[in-house]
């Protein structure tokens, strides 16, 4: 779905709640021609008690601390944040959304060093179902091994959420849907399993998970470390540290993907080889409607990570 079909009709920005269409950046601004900015996804869902952030804090946390590696300087509070969140989604009448902050730095100068340019701020919510298409959640998704390496944490850091580095992820996924599978799987330099474009990546065999560390090259995001925690709630043994061999892909018991757009995909198929049986396997759905029981309020025990609109 477009923008344009979306009823939506309100950006904040620097402090100002701006009519959608006129939320407007100079075309000389640093962060589009360096992709120096750094931005975050999170959602609001539509919960048993009304509309709530999920895991806010950390998000806002992650917000800060790329823009500290980056040296933006944000000239807001996370309070002042936070508020404009909530109106946005007051205001605009949203059940259940997904949340766009990005610090970008903005117009001034163009050479490469943004220091003479300012720290600007926007945030934008709008209805966003499900990321990897309709059927995914419950049929899965088939995906390739991608021809690009993801960058190492000594050539760009890993994990910051920079705009920049996200044409790595761009190139892998287009890859991947003009040779037919809906997402991809991109290597590290040392050729072992890091994350999808946009996603973290699980590994289930003989009833145990594994996902990749930190160490892989990997983004350590906050819908993985979620899904960890309900995971070890539910009994099993989660190996939050692994390496994960190509190979072992195309043995694997289940995979799937998480993340705030993707939330718990099943994957079905590695470069056209079956995961499993060929569809979600049974810990992959038993952990993901534990999960979408935990994000509409369903299950006690996790309030701290909502935050009611």
């Amino acid at each position: 779905m477009s923008f344009d079909e979306m009823d939506v009709d309100t950006v904040w920005m620097d402090g100002e709640f701006v009519d959608w269409d006129d939320a407007q950046t100079h075309v000389l601004t640093h962060s589009l021609h360096y992709g120096t900015g750094v931005f975050e996804g999170a959602r609001c869902y539509d919960t048993a008690d009304g509309p709530a952030l999920f895991r806010w804090d950390e998000h806002v946390d992650r917000l800060f601390d790329s823009a500290k590696v980056l040296d933006h300087d944000i000239e807001h509070t996370r309070e002042e944040l936070t508020d404009a969140t909530l109106s946005l989604i007051r205001d605009q009448g949203l059940e259940s959304c997904y949340i766009r902050p990005l610090v970008y730095y903005g117009y001034d100068s163009l050479g490469v060093s943004p220091t003479e340019c300012p720290s600007e701020t926007i945030i934008a919510c709008w209805p966003w179902g499900t990321y990897l298409g309709e059927d995914a959640i419950e049929k899965g998704v088939d995906v390739m091994v991608s021809s690009w390496r993801k960058h190492a944490s000594s050539q760009i850091p890993t994990n910051v959420k920079a705009t920049g580095p996200y044409v790595n992820s761009m190139l892998a996924g287009e890859e991947a849907r003009r040779n037919g599978y809906v997402e991809a799987i991109v290597l590290n330099k040392e050729g072992s399993v890091a994350e999808g474009p946009g996603e973290n990546i699980f590994m289930i065999n003989d009833g145990e998970l594994f996902t990749t560390g930190v160490s892989e090259s990997i983004l350590d995001g906050i819908t993985r470390d979620t899904v960890i925690e309900l995971a070890r709630d539910l009994g099993y043994t989660v190996h939050d540290e692994a390496s994960i061999g190509r190979g072992q892909l195309y043995t694997a018991d289940e995979l799937f993907f998480t993340g705030t757009a993707a939330e718990v995909t099943p994957i079905r198929s590695v470069d056209d080889t079956a995961v499993g049986n060929g569809s979600r396997g049974p810990i992959t759905e038993e952990i993901q409607q534990h999960f979408f029981d935990l994000v509409e309020g369903k299950l006690d025990g996790y309030d701290e990570w909502f935050l009611r609109v």
